[in-house]
C-alpha cells in the first residue's frame, strides 16, 4: 500500500481543481482510479496500490496544470478522469491542438475524445463528413462549432441547419399552430448549441439576415447550396430518398455534415433509413468520411456512459 501527499500549485486548491464539486468528484476519482482520496484545500492525499498511486498523481498533477490555465468545469474534470482511468493520458496533447476558436468572446471548444478528435480532423479536410453514435457524443455541437468558426474566419457565406421533422409518428400537419410554431420544437436543439457559441443579438442578426438558415429537411427540395456549411441532424430519421435529396443540394465550394444515431430511428418498420443506405452505399468515396462513435465517447452527465450500455446489452 502506498500513500503519497499532491500538493496544488500556482494558486489553483482542490475546490477549483475539482470543479467546485469536491465531494462528489473526489467520489468519482476515487472510483475511476481505484484509489482513496482525502482532499483539504491545498492538497489531496492519495492511497492505494503503487502503479494506481502514481496514475492518481499524474491526474492530479494535470488538473493543477490545467486550472492554472482555465476554470475548470464538470465536463473538463470527466473528460481528464476518462482519459487517466482508460490509460490514454498521452493523448491529451492531441485533444488540446485539435480545439476550435469561435465567437466574438473566443470560445474554446475542444474535442473530448480521441473520436471526436478524428471527427473534427475529417471536417477539416473532407467535403462530406457523416458523425453517427449515440446521443451525447457531440457530433451536432462540433459540426456547429466547425461552422461557426468557418463562417467568421470568412471561409463560407452561411450555414444551413435542417433535420426531418418527423418525431414517434408525428405529422406536421396535425399539429396546431403556425408553420414557424410546428417545426420550432423539432430545430430547438441546433438554436441552442447556435446560442451557445455566439451572443444572442449576433445569433439573432446572422438569423434575421439569413446568413444562418434553420429550417426542415423538406425546404431543402429544389435548392443549390454555394458556399455553405450544412449539417443535417437526426438522419437516421431519412429515407433513402430524402437522403439522396439532401446530399445533391451541395454546390461548390460547401461542405456537408450529417449527423444521426441509428438506434433513435423513428421511421416505421417497413422503411429502410436513409443513413444506414448512404453509409453502405458510400463509404468507398475517398471524399467522404464515416466517423464512428460510442458509449465512451459520450461527453454529457457520466451517468449517461452507463446507461447507454445498459441499454446496448443483449437480452434486455
Amino acid at each position: 500500500m502506498a500513500e503519497e501527499k499532491f500538493y496544488f500549485e500556482h494558486g489553483v486548491n482542490a475546490n477549483s481543481a475539482f470543479a467546485g464539486k469536491i465531494v462528489r468528484n473526489v467520489q468519482l476519482a476515487e472510483e475511476a482510479l481505484q484509489v482513496k482520496l482525502t482532499a483539504r484545500d491545498a492538497w489531496v492525499l492519495v492511497e492505494g496500490g503503487e502503479e494506481e498511486c502514481e496514475r492518481a498523481l499524474g491526474f492530479l498533477e494535470e488538473l493543477n496544470r490545467r486550472s492554472g490555465e482555465t476554470r475548470i468545469i464538470q465536463p473538463d474534470f470527466e473528460q481528464l478522469l476518462k482519459a487517466f482511468r482508460d490509460h490514454h493520458e498521452g493523448d491529451l496533447q492531441k485533444l488540446y491542438a485539435g480545439k476550435i476558436v469561435v465567437g466574438p468572446k473566443h470560445k474554446e471548444i475542444m474535442p473530448r475524445s480521441l473520436a471526436q478528435l478524428k471527427y473534427l480532423q475529417a471536417m477539416r479536410e473532407k467535403e462530406v463528413v457523416f458523425g453517427i453514435g449515440p446521443a451525447g457524443t457531440g457530433k451536432t455541437y462540433l459540426a456547429m462549432a466547425m461552422a461557426v468558426s468557418a463562417l467568421l474566419a470568412g471561409d463560407i457565406q452561411r450555414i444551413v441547419l435542417t433535420r426531418p421533422a418527423r418525431e414517434a409518428g408525428e405529422n406536421l400537419g396535425f399539429l396546431p399552430g403556425s408553420l414557424e410554431e410546428k417545426i420550432m420544437p423539432y430545430l430547438r436543439p441546433l438554436y441552442d448549441a447556435l446560442y451557445d457559441m455566439l451572443d444572442f443579438e449576433q445569433a439573432t442578426s446572422l438569423i434575421q439576415k439569413n446568413i444562418i438558415e434553420v429550417a426542415p429537411l423538406a425546404f431543402m427540395r429544389g435548392r443549390t447550396l454555394n458556399s455553405a456549411f450544412v449539417i443535417l441532424d437526426e438522419a437516421q430519421n431519412t429515407t433513402k430518398d430524402q437522403m439522396l435529396m439532401f446530399l445533391t443540394r451541395m454546390g461548390y465550394s460547401s461542405k456537408i455534415v450529417v449527423t444521426g444515431d441509428p438506434t433513435q430511428n423513428d421511421l416505421k418498420d417497413n422503411e429502410k433509413s436513409g443513413l444506414q443506405h448512404a453509409e453502405a452505399s458510400l463509404r468507398n468515396i475517398s471524399e467522404i468520411a464515416f466517423c464512428k462513435f460510442s458509449a465512451a465517447d459520450v461527453v454529457r452527465h457520466a451517468l449517461l456512459e452507463k446507461i447507454i450500455n445498459a441499454y446496448s446489452m443483449k437480452n434486455v
